[in-house]
């Protein structure tokens, strides 16, 4: 299951040096309803290799303003504490997979 990552545990998940995927989504957004079972699926099958969690952007608005986030879902992939990849909009689930394995 993906975890629910707050303005106030992200820096600690970051810490532990192990690759983010980060999806930024909001309860009322359609497209982010389509991307979040991909999110969840992933969870499941990376635990072990990365943190996959997702930010509520209403309840988290310092973290979504710390990224940039303008539209959602945004989905912001961290490896070693910098921001290598992103995927705004909805996309397929092997969009997402191979943007995860290119951090791992």
């Amino acid at each position: 299951m993906a975890l629910a990552i707050t303005d106030n545990n992200f820096d600690s998940l970051l810490a532990q040096g192990k690759p983010l995927m980060v999806d930024f989504w909001a309860t009322w957004c359609g497209p982010c309803k389509k991307v979040g079972p991909y999110v969840e699926e992933l969870a499941a099958e990376y635990a072990d290799r990365a943190v996959i969690g997702k930010v509520d952007v209403d309840e988290n608005m310092e973290l979504a303003s710390r990224f940039g986030v303008r539209n959602i879902p945004t989905i912001v992939f961290i490896k070693d504490g910098q921001v290598v990849d992103k995927q705004v909009g909805a996309a397929p689930k092997a969009t997402l997979e191979a943007k995860l394995q290119a951090i791992l």
